[in-house]
């Protein structure tokens, strides 16, 4: 599912459901709140697949409110009415509808389970518009809890035993107390106050005291959770993303593997006495996902280089160091451009690796990953190493 905040912004033309559905490469949906506002229209007007209009009353927050087309037809003919102003004429809607019916696709179901479809949704979280009609259509549409394969085992929603699986670890959520968070989606089982819980992977118990559920900034604490179900439990470190919590056998779920990046920068810090914080700042960082971490030689030599997917993870990156961590540090962009994770015998790997448009670094696990400067540098590589195995998922 897609959503786009698009709407906190002046109104964007309809099309923007047609750029979206183009840029993924998929088939786009807009069942719920769709963008009718043109480029002088303030924000927080649409209409839905039932050709309603959304409107804001003229409030700079305001509670969600439908109205429909004969209502539409008298609050602009109103007098002084902002909300009547701002709906503009039922000919633009319907003309902006029919664009969003062509850009768009029928729902179906099984396509969109399978990954396939991909409902749009466009809101204002600023102001409030169209939050509502998102959260509905997100619990009529979410499917029911399904089976998940452990191995060679399918684990059932309705097992007794209660398994969980860590999907995300939010580090400093609370700035005041430096928390960090390990969320876990409950697979089979029932969670009940003060259990313990075995780490599959490290094969150390957990005890998972005062979980919470979260709803923005709100927090609220957890009794019992079924299901379907997510839960953050308090981390010390021992949690990693991809971890199995279970009561019962050592069968683990699937890890969330880790792509290749394609952007690359090394980290330095002018205060030579803040690279501890850095080291710290960068672990807990890659540990949920914020970016990947790789040395080129070990964490004591030269500086750190990080990798990310997309180049907005070094901004993000660089302002939670400067905010959570107080280090200032600056990006020196890399002319790398793509990755791999090699397997094979050693001397091969390190031969390989010595060519003048290639740097052979390690990711946290000590794992070698060589950073190509182009992706016929790679391919060429990977033709002339028929002994070497070259992951784009780390291994």
């Amino acid at each position: 599912m897609h959503h786009s905040d698009r709407l906190s912004e002046l109104g964007e033309d309809a099309t923007l459901v047609s750029d979206t559905a183009r840029l993924r490469a998929g088939r786009c949906l807009a069942p719920a709140a769709r963008a009718a506002a043109g480029e002088d229209h303030p924000p927080g007007q649409g209409v839905d697949h039932r050709l309603q209009a959304l409107h804001d009353l003229g409030r700079c927050r305001a509670a969600f409110g439908v109205v429909g087309e004969h209502v539409a037809q008298q609050l602009r003919q109103g007098r002084g009415d902002p909300a009547g102003e701002r709906l503009g004429t039922l000919d633009e809607l319907r003309e902006e509808l029919e664009l969003l019916e062509v850009a768009g696709a029928d729902f179906d179901e099984a396509a969109f389970r399978a990954g396939e479809l991909s409902p749009a949704f466009f809101a204002s979280a600023l102001t409030n518009f169209g939050v509502e009609p998102f959260l509905r259509q997100f619990l009529e549409l979410a499917p029911s809890p399904e089976p998940r394969e452990a191995g060679d085992v399918l684990i059932r929603p309705d097992d007794p035993a209660f398994r969980a699986f860590v999907f995300k670890i939010q580090a400093n959520m609370d700035p005041k107390h430096r928390d960090r968070i390990a969320f876990a989606r409950v697979v089979s089982g029932r969670y009940q106050v003060g259990m313990t819980v075995k780490n599959v992977r490290s094969g150390k118990d957990v005890r998972l005291t005062e979980p919470q559920q979260f709803f923005g900034r709100e927090r609220s604490a957890v009794e019992t959770a079924w299901p379907g179900d997510v839960v953050g439990i308090h981390d010390r470190g021992s949690l990693r993303i991809g971890d199995t919590l279970s009561t019962d056998g050592e069968a683990a779920f699937q890890d969330i593997p880790r792509f290749s990046p394609e952007h690359f920068a090394r980290v330095h810090v002018p205060d030579p006495l803040r690279r501890k914080h850095l080291d710290t700042g960068l672990r807990q960082l890659s540990e949920e996902g914020a970016a990947q971490v790789f040395y080129a030689d070990s964490i004591a030599g030269p500086a750190p280089i990080v990798g990310a997917v997309g180049p907005l993870q070094f901004d993000v990156l660089v302002h939670r160091l400067d905010t959570e961590y107080d280090v200032e540090a600056r990006l020196e962009r890399l002319p790398y451009v793509a990755a791999r994770w090699v397997t094979g015998p050693e001397k091969d790997v390190a031969r390989m690796a010595e060519g003048y448009d290639r740097q052979m670094v390690q990711d946290a696990a000590g794992r070698p990953l060589v950073l190509f400067k182009s992706e016929w540098a790679m391919q060429k590589a990977m033709e002339k190493e028929p002994s070497l195995t070259f992951h784009s998922v780390a291994p």
